[in-house]
């Protein structure tokens, strides 16, 4: 598969050139998830692929063209929000790879992260019943840990909150987090296992917002990190 020389010189793209190994194995293809074409002529040939973003819609493009290119198995990346956003359960309820988040509810309270994640992988499921493709899904909760690119994502951003004084309280709620190596090495060991199937909760350690604050109190005391808690029916 040839390299598109676009992307190689695109200074968004530099901190993969320096991923160990990146000079001997990784190429580089453009393809827009929308764009069904490109997106087909990326994945032919490959044995199995790593579906680890997707757009807020249903479309199933991914997930069609694996089918296509007789690929061995599809590694889909979802969300904690496609599994826990639900009033109606009750707060004593183990969430595990059986739950899933309240549709109706998302889309009242505009949470349309969580809808469209949710509604990604039930698409997902759905296509590969019908196109006979093997599906595993991997369910990381809040990733942090240092970042390959130079820009911030959404995960850091909820870290940042607490330090450049936008958040003026901590909520009275919990937050699961997992390292991001542990998410990249949890997409390997599914993909690698024959055994592997379903949905995997990918979590290392859950911690009250208190505990967050204080933690980063401690490492940036320079920074105005919030101290009085509010309390939210849903966090």
């Amino acid at each position: 598969m040839g390299l598109d020389l676009g992307l190689a010189d695109d200074p968004k793209n530099c901190h993969l050139r320096e991923i160990e190994g990146a000079k001997e194995r990784l190429t580089l293809c453009k393809a827009d998830l929308l764009d069904f074409a490109r997106l087909r002529e990326a994945i032919h040939g490959c044995d199995g692929v790593f579906h680890t973003a997707s757009p807020v819609t249903d479309d199933a493009n991914v997930i069609i063209a694996a089918a296509e290119g007789k690929v061995r198995l599809v590694v889909f990346t979802s969300s904690i929000g496609a599994v826990a956003m639900n009033p109606n359960r009750h707060p004593d309820t183990v969430v595990d790879e059986s739950c899933w988040s309240d549709l109706e509810f998302c889309k009242n309270t505009k949470n349309w992260y969580c809808y469209g994640k949710a509604v990604a992988e039930q698409v997902a499921w759905d296509e590969v019943k019908e196109r006979g493709v093997d599906l595993v899904v991997v369910i990381p909760v809040l990733v942090l840990r240092p970042l390959l690119q130079p820009t911030l994502n959404a995960s850091i951003i909820h870290i940042l909150k607490y330090l450049n004084g936008v958040t003026k309280n901590y909520t009275n709620s919990i937050q699961a987090n997992v390292d991001v190596k542990d998410v990249a090495l949890v997409h390997i060991l599914v993909f690698e296992n024959p055994s592997a199937s379903g949905r995997y909760l990918c979590a290392e350690s859950v911690l009250h917002r208190r505990a967050l604050v204080e933690i980063l109190a401690k490492f940036f005391p320079e920074y105005p990190i919030p101290t009085k808690k509010v309390s939210f029916n849903h966090p």
